[in-house]
Parts: C-alpha cells; sequence; structure tokens
C-alpha cells in the first residue's frame, strides 16, 4: 500500500530530525516566536498521540511514536513548562490546545489543570475573540484536558465555513485548512469518524474527492495530506481508487530522505543531490501530515479487512 509506504519514509525524516522540534531558550521568551517554538512541537506531540492510538502495539512503528511522544513531554519538563506559559499569558488558548494533545494520550499535569480551570472559569477567557474554527478546538481541547467546554461543539460548528455546507466551488486554500481541522476535531484527530454529524458527511463524500484532486494537481502537498486525513476519519470513506490514487501522487512527491514538501517539487527549492533538500520550517508540517494521514488510512483498512472477516474493528 502506497500510505503505508509513504508512512514509513516520512517516520523516517521525523525521527532523524528530532531535535529540531526541540524547545529553546525563546520558548517563554515575552518575544518568543510561538509559531517556532510550541507550534512544531504541539503539532509533533498531537500526531503522535493519535498515530499511538491507531496504530496495533505489534507494529514496529507504535514504539517509534512511543519514543517520539516521550521526547516531546520531556521537552516540557513534563509538564512544568504550562504553568509557568500560563503564568505568562493568561488568556492564551495555545498552551491548553498543545497540553491537550499530551494529555489525550495520558501524560497529565495535575498543576497545571487546576491552574487552567480557574482561569477558564473566567469572562474574560470565555469572551476571547477567535476563529470558529478555533473556537471549536479550543472547546475540545478544555473537554481532552478535563476542563469543562466553555461552549457547545453543535454551538461552534454551525459558525464554521464547512459547518454552514457552502457552495462547493467556494473552496480554496483557507477553507481546505479550516475544513479539515473541524474534521480532526469533531473525529478526535480521526479517532471517532462517528463524530461526523450525518449531512456533513454526505456532503464531504460528494466533494472530497474533487477538492483532493484540485490540491493534487496544484502540488499542494500539505493540504493534500490533511485532505486524505479527513478522508479516513469519515464514517464511511471514499472509494479505494480514489485514495490509492492520491497516495501514489504523493509518493511520488516525497524526497528520498522521506521529507514531504508542503507545496511543489524538491527540484524547485533545492539542487535534487542534496540529501536534505528541504528548510525544516518548508517540509516538517506537511511530511507530519502524510505520517498522519497515512496511519489513518491504514488503520481504516485493517479495520475494514477485520470487518468483512467477522472480527471486531
Amino acid at each position: 500500500m502506497s500510505a503505508r509506504r509513504v508512512q514509513e519514509a516520512a517516520l523516517d525524516w521525523v525521527s532523524a530530525h528530532r531535535d529540531r522540534f526541540a524547545l529553546g531558550e525563546d520558548a517563554l521568551a515575552a518575544d518568543g516566536q510561538v509559531n517556532r517554538t510550541w507550534k512544531p512541537l504541539g503539532e509533533l506531540a498531537q500526531v503522535c498521540a493519535s498515530v499511538s492510538a491507531r496504530t496495533p502495539r505489534s507494529d514496529p512503528l507504535h514504539a517509534r511514536v512511543a519514543e517520539l511522544l516521550d521526547f516531546a513531554w520531556q521537552q516540557t519538563r513534563e509538564g512544568e513548562m504550562f504553568p509557568l506559559m500560563q503564568s505568562l499569558e493568561p488568556f492564551a488558548t495555545y498552551p491548553l490546545e498543545v497540553y491537550a494533545a499530551f494529555a489525550s494520550a495520558g501524560y497529565r499535569h495535575p498543576g497545571y489543570e487546576a491552574s487552567a480551570a480557574v482561569v477558564a472559569r473566567t469572562r474574560g477567557w470565555r469572551l476571547t475573540e477567535q476563529y470558529p474554527t478555533r473556537r471549536l478546538g479550543v472547546i475540545e481541547a478544555e473537554r481532552r484536558s478535563g476542563l469543562p467546554p466553555h461552549g457547545t461543539v453543535p454551538g461552534a460548528l454551525d459558525r464554521t465555513w464547512l459547518g454552514g455546507l457552502p457552495e462547493p466551488w467556494t473552496f480554496e486554500r483557507a477553507a481546505g485548512y479550516a475544513l479539515t481541522h473541524v474534521v480532526f476535531h469533531l473525529t478526535e484527530w480521526g479517532r471517532a469518524p462517528q463524530g461526523v454529524p450525518p449531512e456533513l458527511a454526505d456532503y464531504l463524500r460528494h466533494w472530497l474527492a474533487p477538492w483532493l484532486d484540485t490540491c493534487l494537481e496544484a502540488r499542494m502537498w500539505d493540504l493534500s495530506c490533511e485532505l486524505l486525513a479527513v478522508a479516513a476519519s469519515l464514517p464511511e470513506p471514499p472509494e479505494p481508487a480514489v485514495t490509492e490514487d492520491a497516495w501514489r501522487r504523493v509518493a511520488a512527491a516525497q524526497h528520498t530522505c522521506g521529507a514531504v514538501p508542503e507545496e511543489g517539487a524538491f527540484q524547485d527549492v533545492a539542487p535534487p543531490a542534496r540529501d536534505d533538500p528541504y528548510d525544516f520550517t518548508d517540509c516538517y508540517h506537511s511530511t507530519l501530515m502524510a505520517v498522519f494521514a497515512a496511519a489513518l488510512a491504514t488503520a481504516r483498512r485493517e479495520d475494514a479487512e477485520h470487518a468483512g472477516q467477522g472480527v471486531p474493528g
């Protein structure tokens, strides 16, 4: 299966570059760049937590993502950095969103959860202005962290692009990333396909394939991998022929080192002879998304095979 080969190679790259996800001295700096410190680490944690949950312990890849998740947790000093972050930015939501990824895998810091619960009871927290998709994510982060959600999922969902069932021709890059994250939040990052409401599932079943084809034609590999993750998260995934063709195209774009570019091809950005042709920031997210989407696709295929044999999936 193309997805499995892509996953193995991409995970090789992530493991070889894990030190690039490490938090530096600027992680708690007042002028620190969150997108270059906490964001990559949080994304590593989320992908590894989801892949670990959807990969059997007997699979060698399970142990590899578990090691990466342990590494990521150690970067937070076993959770001790979350209270420090909260003291610096009490009403920032990203610390809780990163923490929720760890909490979903069983990594907990009771002290942080207690202090976060106090902040989450304030009007300032509830009234923080956010994009609808982000608000949905914060509600889910609260739930995964053991905090009472400050809103309802249906209420937040109705205000998102996907929740409104928009005209399919209005799909573009920003809408694409918004819809993928709506599905990730609804399905607990691929663990609960039944979390997608029937009307959204029907809508995506009709339009996901042409949207995916559009992104593949445009060589938007990062968004393509996210859409493949969505495909593997639906109650009824698209026809296997659709996703297999997509995985062959992603595999063709993947560099021999395992990295997947966000867009274009490696010949566009660096000489092909280089062992590591991309800057870290130009490929780490798309490579993580390849690992994530491939793990979900493999798990759904195995679930279907077990169901066909009368074995619980």
